[in-house]
């Protein structure tokens, strides 16, 4: 495996994964006992959810999060809940809480004078009502989603997409996750990674190491800002 681009730069923008990045998934649970599922299937749903999204895109179709989602629910439950109970799981997305760390971590980017936006497969009008929910909204400048930039994580397009949005190139954009194949995607598409330890541990030496890591997010942007800066012009 090669190793992430070297000498990366201060970002002049961030692009913050939602999904388990921003956004805890985990009590979302209680939703499913509430419909008659054990609390333990919300995990496997929301890895079939990424895995029937990511092979629709790698056959060149569109997938969509929501639609995925129904569909997913169905089959992890054998096809016994009611489309009425799916809707309610569903319905308890752009209520979930954010991170401790979330709220920190995107002021401090934005008080620094960075431009700041999440970068999500998720559902544009789900994220941004999650957005203000939990007051990040003020702090975002642009949500970009998988369905407007026509790819789906880990795509470059993708990556592409949110920097563009944000008004800076690839190299000028970090995009920050907990998930180390969301970092090496955007790692591949030229951009600064800040890959933050809370899900998985330890970053697994199958993926581009990322440029910054850190227990937290309010550790991976302090690590961001403290890259050196980008010499004139470039």
């Amino acid at each position: 495996m090669a190793m992430a681009r070297p000498s990366p730069h201060r970002p002049r923008a961030v692009a913050f994964d939602v999904l388990e990045t921003l956004m805890r998934l985990t009590p979302l649970a209680s939703r499913f006992e509430e419909i008659g599922q054990p609390a333990a299937a919300a995990h496997p749903w929301f890895l079939r959810v990424q895995r029937d999204c990511m092979a629709l895109a790698l056959s060149g179709d569109t997938a969509d999060f929501l639609r995925a989602a129904r569909q997913a629910l169905r089959v992890e439950s054998g096809r016994s809940v009611s489309e009425e109970g799916i809707t309610h799981v569903l319905e308890g997305i752009p209520a979930l809480p954010a991170y401790d760390d979330a709220l920190p971590a995107v002021r401090r980017l934005r008080e620094a004078g960075l431009r700041t936006g999440c970068l999500t497969v998720g559902d544009a009008a789900v994220t941004r009502t999650f957005l203000e929910r939990n007051d990040l909204a003020p702090h975002i400048d642009h949500v970009v989603t998988a369905a407007e930039a026509g790819g789906w994580k880990p795509a470059p397009v993708l990556y592409h997409a949110a920097a563009e949005r944000l008004g800076a190139s690839p190299a000028g954009t970090a995009v920050v996750a907990v998930h180390a194949w969301d970092c090496h995607g955007a790692a591949r598409a030229g951009c600064v990674t800040g890959w933050c330890a809370r899900l998985e541990g330890e970053h697994s030496d199958m993926f581009a190491q990322p440029h910054v890591r850190g227990e937290d997010l309010t550790e991976v942007a302090d690590k961001l800002l403290a890259l050196p800066a980008a010499p004139p012009g470039s």
